[in-house]
């Protein structure tokens, strides 16, 4: 895991049904009933199965403590939660799930989502809504790690496991994520990220105890797999066999002349292939975007304020601050550093001469050409700032010790006049005040839009352009498919698609401090596309699959020929083909005109067979694989450890998994979706 800081993410934006608004005027769309939820469906988006030495390890680092349920979800997502349909129960109280006799909570549910969800937001670098997070099957992978961390729990207190004090105490010691730059364990850190992630030290004590005997039941299970050597060695040939193949292509050409398509040949093959020619569901919108730059008015900061912001900003924004070249000298104490500025004041010697008698090294006495601001010593700045050119400073105490200072040089400030840069600080100081007003604007309209508004008569009272659109499909797109020109194109189609008539749905902030509102006016369904509608579409895919049958049918007579025993070059040049030659073909590495589909079929024929496989759109292959060879497997090589590793840990996760099944089977698993749905803000 990791550690999140102190500041809380923004909470999740959710839909406020307030009842059925309909549009004013004609509405091309039919109208839909609103749902007073967005929140869809669990979706089932993950079937994996983690390594055992991951879970080996999980708990060794703080990436394992406080979340380690989360790898057991990853671990067991896809066996013994969801297939069996008979667990889920809708018994009313605050209990999401029960594992034989634990009990999982609402208020643990909720707290763990909370903080995979935030944990998701830094992930992506931006806040990440509960609905988002579904599509991305957070919520199961939440409830699975509750539970498998239960039943692990469960079967731990059954088995009699106890984790004593000592052995926690030392988990947590040697965790490196709490120690120190000495190396060694820091208290202070250990509660400082512990106080960042919401846990109190009893909490933490307590989950690592759990989690020590839960690795104790993997451990015991994941130990000494080992996978029969011709097994890793079928596994070695699969990934390091390379083949030889010859190949001729088929292309359009090939299939000769297509004959237009017939009236009744287009009304049955539009007919048969209905579905192939849809119009996307499209839905009316009206959008309203606020941003500071279409709020700020420039005109009305004044002559005044711009100047005043001019001197208070001048150097460091439209310039270059004054600089100084200055050297210093060291002095062991405040006497020594006394006696010293006596002598160059009396003549005696000069700075550059001091120094080389003290034996000053060149890099330490000069300290460069800086700004005040870059002195790590504010002493030091102070004193050079002050000196004019060449003069020497009496003592200074500064952060390093007494201090002798020379200033060297002097290069002046360079500031741009106020009027060069009179329209930049008018359009900045706007847009400060843009961001106030738009503050305000959004609390009015939000209160406007709480008494059921619409948002086009908001925009209208206000004087302010919303954008209507007539029709918008899911990627953003018009009814002729043009691209939209909108406020956030990469996710407002989503928000509008997730919405429906009738919800006033959450305002969405922008990057740069405005914000868009959108109210769903219109929806009008996916349909099939009449003959008339698709017809260039009809045709255009009636002539393709033509040639395909053609090609096919082609590729099959070569291959009938080849197989007969004639030569692969004689039956090319019938075909009027040039032939090819593909040496080293691997796996899932595509290879010239080889796209992965010609591959597979080249690997999964037969050395000195023939064969045909479809490449791309219009064009056919017909090959003969020449060879197939693969180097021998060496058991003693990093690589066969490699793979030797790779099964036992794939068989030692198979073994957890029929485990844990078979325990939730025998102890008894109930789980009150409905509950948990509720609890992580899914479900009102």
């Amino acid at each position: 895991m990791r550690w999140r800081d102190n500041r809380p993410p923004p909470p999740p934006q959710s839909p406020r049904p307030v009842g059925n608004r309909r549009c004013d005027g004609e509405n091309p769309f039919p109208a839909r009933p609103s749902r007073v939820s967005r929140a869809g469906e669990f979706k089932r988006k993950r079937d994996e199965t983690f390594m055992l030495r991951n879970l080996r390890n999980t708990g060794k680092t703080l990436t394992g403590k406080i979340v380690a349920g989360a790898l057991f979800a990853l671990l067991i997502l896809s066996f013994a939660v969801w297939g069996i349909n008979d667990i889920f129960t809708g018994r009313g109280s605050t209990t999401i799930a029960q594992v034989g006799e634990t009990e999982i909570s609402s208020e643990a549910a909720r707290t763990t989502y909370q903080d995979q969800l935030r944990r998701l937001s830094i992930q992506f670098g931006q806040p990440i809504t509960p609905q988002q997070a579904a599509t991305l099957g957070l919520e199961r992978q939440v409830l699975s790690s509750l539970v498998n961390e239960a039943t692990l729990d469960e079967r731990a207190r059954a088995l009699g496991l106890n984790v004593s004090d000592q052995l926690v105490a030392r988990s947590i010691v040697d965790d490196p994520t709490f120690r120190g730059t000495d190396g060694s364990f820091n208290r202070g850190r250990f509660m400082s990220l512990l106080q960042s992630n919401g846990l109190t030290e009893q909490r933490y004590v307590a989950q690592e105890r759990n989690a020590i005997a839960r690795r104790q039941i993997v451990e015991a299970l994941g130990e000494d797999f080992s996978a029969p050597v011709v097994a890793q060695e079928a596994l070695h040939r699969y990934g390091a066999e390379r083949r030889a193949a010859r190949y001729v292509l088929l292309d359009a050409a090939a299939a000769g002349q297509i004959p237009q398509p017939t009236e009744e040949d287009l009304a049955r093959f539009h007919q048969e292939n209905a579905t192939r020619f849809r119009a996307p569901e499209y839905r009316a919108a009206t959008v309203l975007s606020v941003s500071p730059a279409s709020v700020a008015d420039p005109a009305s900061v004044s002559d005044a304020a711009a100047r005043a912001f001019h001197e208070q900003v001048a150097e460091t924004r439209f310039g270059a601050a004054e600089r100084r070249e200055v050297q210093r000298i060291q002095f062991q104490s405040e006497e020594e550093a006394r006696e010293a500025a006596s002598r160059i004041a009396s003549g005696e010697i000069d700075f550059e001469a001091l120094a080389r008698e003290r034996d000053v090294p060149r890099d330490v006495l000069e300290l460069g050409l800086l700004e005040r601001a870059q002195f790590v010593d504010p002493a030091i700045a102070a004193a050079a700032f002050a000196l004019a050119e060449g003069e020497v400073s009496e003592p200074i105490s500064g952060r390093f010790g007494p201090s002798l200072v020379r200033v060297v040089a002097i290069e002046e400030a360079a500031v741009r006049p106020f009027e060069e840069v009179a329209d930049e600080i008018r359009t900045e100081l706007a847009m400060q005040d843009a961001a106030d007003r738009i503050r305000r604007l959004y609390d009015e309209i939000e209160d406007q839009r709480a008494s059921a508004r619409p948002l086009a008569e908001i925009a209208r009272e206000r004087g302010l352009e919303a954008i209507e659109i007539a029709g918008i499909d899911a990627q953003g797109r018009d009814q002729v498919g043009a691209t939209i020109d909108l406020p956030l194109p990469d996710r407002l189609p989503r928000e509008i698609f997730d919405s429906d008539i009738g919800i006033d749905n959450a305002a969405i902030r922008t990057d740069d401090g405005g914000f868009v509102w959108f109210d769903v006016t219109g929806v009008q369904p996916a349909r099939n596309l009449s003959l008339d509608e698709a017809r260039e579409a009809v045709i255009s895919e009636w002539r393709a699959e033509r040639i395909e049958d053609r090609l096919a049918e082609q590729a099959r007579g070569l291959v009938e020929r080849l197989r007969a025993g004639e030569s692969f070059d004689a039956v090319a040049a019938d075909a009027g083909a040039s032939v090819s030659v593909a040496e080293n073909l691997a796996r899932g590495q595509t290879q010239g005109d080889l796209d992965a589909g010609a591959l597979r079929a080249i690997f999964a024929t037969r050395v000195g067979e023939p064969g045909t496989a479809r490449l791309g759109a219009d064009r056919r292959l017909v090959f003969v694989v020449d060879s197939a060879t693969a180097p021998p497997y060496l058991t003693t090589t990093p690589q066969a450890e490699q793979i030797s590793d790779r099964m036992a840990t794939e068989m030692g996760s198979d073994v957890l998994a029929q485990y844990v099944t078979q325990l939730q089977r025998e102890i008894g698993l109930t789980i009150n979706e409905s509950l948990f749905r509720q609890a992580i803000g899914l479900e009102f």
